[in-house]
């Protein structure tokens, strides 16, 4: 493994801040990855909100890089998160759904074997950066466990993984509450260090911990990953941003859930405060953030056409458990101080799996014995840079062979430029659209462009066959 001071060098050449008190040798970048859980394409001011209020993320996005088409690597939150830790597609590592899914047993299709742990024959980030002299800490949401087998869950923590310190990471993919305890039946929030009473909240006790930890590291590179529980359900914010809302919540609006918008001023403020606490270390200027959502926002419109559930992601299809663009597009940030440019937007489409090799690369880390040889990912570092650069990527791919309540069969997807196809197993179904024109996906275009489509699936299925991508069989239980 490469020492720390190759690391600096490396860094030197990538643009990286000179340490306080004018040392010749620049200080490695630290990183601060913010994954917000639910989050909806529109649901930030900066993304169009016409309701929700994000003055703090808004911020971070007028001084870095927005990404109008950044998507997470699956439609669910665990192979995303897996995804952004190795770098990896989840049809590569069988990391396919959330953890432990849905049941189905009698449904057309039987889901394959799929693989329910963030398994050690990966590579994480937090691994690669701690092997270069980085420490590393785990904040939030970790959900890359077995639940039942209370054995084998002790095998696959966050500290098991790379991070030295791990706070809230477990099975769970929700808390029992927001609110102290953050507990209900056998779901809560652990470990936590000793503390807490009646009214904490836990979006704010998570970004106290997180600030600690930055406190604790600032005199050396580090990792912090912060995956938020937040936005997920329950959806509890706290009484007084509820109240906030509330009053002004208009039913002609595409967004106009009070207690939503709430959960969301509470995130906002987080992000605020760790951006606050690196400037009061002066650490600001040599830190990279990256802000993002594992899938799309959860919304399920009612049959009246009045909001059902959290957030309306319009005007994407669907959400959250769906095949469409609404349940995998999300907000993207990054900032990489004095490098990206204040205020930059980019419509390439970027993926989650991006956020592993563009991190190393800043980093200096690359090439070393024991690192993922193989990454599905491609670095930005180029495009934060110049926004107007070309990734030089032509498609993205998503795999999901399993059912899902926010309306998903199990199915494969390829965006290809502005075309995306979607093929459905369950009978081979094939729906074609082009986002240019229909980024609400309600044209399907495969009849009038058999010959398009063609294309486009073969394209998939040697993408499938390349990964490994495990496929669901029939059913013999199917009713």
């Amino acid at each position: 493994m490469r020492p720390l001071i190759a690391v600096a060098a490396a860094c030197l050449a990538a643009g990286c801040a000179n340490p306080p008190g004018g040392d010749s040798a620049p200080a490695p970048p630290n990183f601060v990855i913010l994954l917000v859980d639910d989050l909806g394409w529109t649901d930030l001011g900066c993304y169009g909100s016409d309701f929700y209020e994000t003055p703090n993320i808004d911020r971070l996005a007028a001084d870095g890089v927005r990404f109008t088409h950044g998507y997470a690597a699956c439609t669910v939150c665990s192979p995303t998160r897996a995804a952004l830790l190795t770098g990896l597609y989840p049809g590569r590592t069988n990391v396919t759904d959330w953890i432990p899914g849905h049941r189905r047993p009698f449904a057309k299709l039987k889901p394959p074997d799929w693989t329910m742990q963030l398994e050690h024959r990966h590579t994480t980030l937090a691994e690669a950066l701690q092997s270069q002299g980085y420490r590393t800490a785990h904040v939030g949401k970790w959900h890359l466990m077995p639940r039942l087998d209370t054995e084998a869950m002790m095998e696959y923590t966050p500290d098991r993984h790379g991070f030295e310190i791990n706070i809230a990471g477990n099975e769970w993919g929700a808390p029992g509450s927001y609110h102290h305890p953050y507990a209900r039946d056998d779901r809560r929030v652990y470990p936590l260090p000793d503390g807490g009473a009646d009214g904490d909240y836990l979006t704010d006790r998570l970004t106290d911990e997180a600030l600690r930890i930055i406190e604790q590291f600032q005199a050396e590179p580090f990792l912090l990953y912060f995956p938020y529980y937040t936005v997920h359900t329950p959806i509890q914010p706290k009484a007084e941003d509820l109240a906030r809302f509330q009053d002004r919540a208009d039913p002609g609006k595409r967004h106009r859930n009070p207690a939503y918008a709430g959960m969301l001023a509470a995130l906002d403020r987080s992000v605020g405060r760790v951006r606050t606490k690196l400037a009061e270390l002066g650490l600001a200027e040599n830190t990279v953030i990256v802000f993002t959502g594992d899938n799309g926002g959860l919304d399920r419109t009612g049959p009246d056409g009045r909001l059902g559930s959290p957030t309306e992601n319009e005007p994407l299809r669907a959400g959250k458990g769906s095949p469409y663009e609404g349940g995998v597009r999300t907000p993207t940030i990054y900032l990489w101080p004095s490098v990206t440019p204040s205020g930059a937007v980019s419509d390439e489409p970027v993926v989650t799996i991006d956020i592993y090799p563009t991190v190393l690369e800043i980093a200096g880390v690359s090439g070393d014995p024991g690192h993922n040889e193989l990454v599905d990912g491609l670095s930005l570092a180029g495009i934060l840079r110049d926004p107007n650069a070309e990734l030089g990527r032509d498609a993205l791919f998503w795999h999901y062979p399993h059912y899902h309540n926010g309306g998903s069969t199990p199915h494969s997807a390829i965006r290809e430029g502005d075309w995306r196809l979607v093929h459905f197993y369950e009978d081979g179904r094939r729906e074609l659209y082009n986002l240019a024109n229909d980024v609400g996906e309600s044209r399907d275009l495969a009849g009038d462009m058999p010959d398009k489509a063609d294309e486009l699936l073969a394209r998939l299925d040697a993408w499938r066959a390349e990964v490994g991508a495990q496929e669901p069989a029939p059913n013999p239980d199917a009713r």
